[in-house]
């Protein structure tokens, strides 16, 4: 199936965008990845986005180069870089008469029945006016010991959440690999249909600069997806902009349950 057909089947979509895929030489990024969700609003798709990259956009402000260790620091860059973060949203959604609304999340938030239905009351008005949600995990109060640990998996959750048709997750690698796209011999893998199909594959996780994603944990948010009758497509920011008018290098994960 064509990234075109995902995109025609698909009523409600998620899309998360990791940290080094709009900030740093990647800014202008965001603003391809704000166009293709209003042409998917435009297409009468409900759109929902989960961003990183608060306290990567932070870090420079301060002059801090490198990932901070110390837990306190990482919530202070969060608490500075979410805002800095959301004003960047807010302009590139004026520039189409549209306007984010922040939801920030913790693990309890979803975790607790009360909570999760709260965020999801939030989530289903702001699309009811009009806004595009823009979901990021509240680094600000979160702890080592209780949080997400990558934006990946926050948004499957949210995907299952919102009980939407499609969750995009967009990486700096353009799909799903046989091996690590470095070493001499890795294909891309187009098709995933069940877990047996991974077992031959050489899948790396990293930590780099301010991301905190990698295969592992892509492939991880996958499955959380697909098991609750989400359809999952991996590509790259660099694919933003054909990814809804040609198909590009990508990896589909069929749902493994179906929600009808």
């Amino acid at each position: 199936m064509s990234n075109q057909q995902l995109l025609d089947k698909a009523k409600r979509v998620v899309i998360k965008v990791g940290s080094s895929s709009i900030t740093g030489s990647n800014e202008s990024n965001l603003d391809q990845i704000v166009d293709f969700a209003v042409r998917l609003r435009s297409a009468g798709k409900q759109v929902v986005i989960v961003s990183s990259g608060a306290i990567a956009t932070a870090a420079p402000l301060i002059g801090l180069t490198v990932k901070s260790e110390d837990l306190a620091t990482s919530q202070a860059l969060a608490s500075i870089g979410q805002a800095k973060l959301m004003s960047r949203y807010e302009r590139s959604l004026a520039r189409h008469n549209l306007m984010p609304g922040q939801i920030l999340l913790t693990v309890d938030n979803l975790d607790e029945e009360v909570t999760r239905a709260n965020a999801l009351r939030a989530l289903e008005r702001l699309i009811e006016i009009g806004v595009i949600p823009v979901i990021n995990e509240n680094d600000s109060v979160a702890t080592n010991e209780i949080r997400f640990g990558d934006n990946d998996q926050l948004a499957a959750r949210v995907s299952l959440l919102a009980q939407a048709d499609l969750l995009v997750l967009l990486s700096d690698i353009d799909a799903l690999y046989t091996r690590p796209p470095s070493e001499p011999g890795a294909v891309p893998i187009a098709i995933v249909e069940s877990d047996d199909e991974l077992v031959s594959i050489e899948i790396s996780g990293t930590s780099t600069g301010y991301g905190t994603g990698g295969a592992l944990t892509k492939l991880a948010a996958a499955r959380l997806a697909t098991s609750g009758g989400v359809t999952v497509l991996l590509t790259s920011a660099a694919n933003v902009p054909k990814l809804d008018s040609a198909d590009c290098t990508h990896t589909w994960f069929k749902p493994v349950s179906s929600r009808d």
